[in-house]
């Protein structure tokens, strides 16, 4: 209960989820968290199929909130791990406007292919990157 409530939502959760697990309240693998993760999105999947609207928000922020115990249970910040994935994705989109730029086109001229390939260079050249910065 010590927990601030203005904390972003996926640092609430991954501090809660610690708080739980200090107690006892948790799993005593990473498999089980795996297990929990599958559980969920079947439900997801499930509130999906039958588009209940409230239920499918209820459902996601279980898979959401299953994910977050899989960081804690890892030691990884959810927090932290979701900007970086948020700075990955901006690059490579950049990437893909500087690749249809140069052939003088733009997004909306694009097909989805053509974003894909773009797309898969970019990750492509971070792979290159990380290899020789080691």
């Amino acid at each position: 209960s010590d927990i601030p409530e203005y904390l972003p939502a996926l640092l609430k959760a991954h501090k809660v989820t610690k708080k739980a697990s200090q107690v006892g309240f948790d799993w005593s693998d990473i498999t089980q968290v795996f297990e929990k993760v599958d559980e969920e999105m079947a439900e997801f999947k499930a509130a999906l199929k039958k588009k209940n609207k409230k239920r499918m928000e209820e459902e996601f922020g279980d898979l959401i909130f299953s994910l977050v115990n899989v960081g804690r249970f890892i030691e990884i910040n959810p927090e932290e791990a979701l900007r970086k994935t948020i700075g990955r994705f901006i690059t490579r989109f950049h990437y893909i406007e500087e690749g249809l730029a140069k052939k003088r086109k733009t997004i909306n001229e694009s097909s989805l292919g053509e974003m894909e390939i773009l797309w898969k260079e970019a990750k492509t050249k971070e792979k290159i990157s990380r290899i020789t910065r080691r």
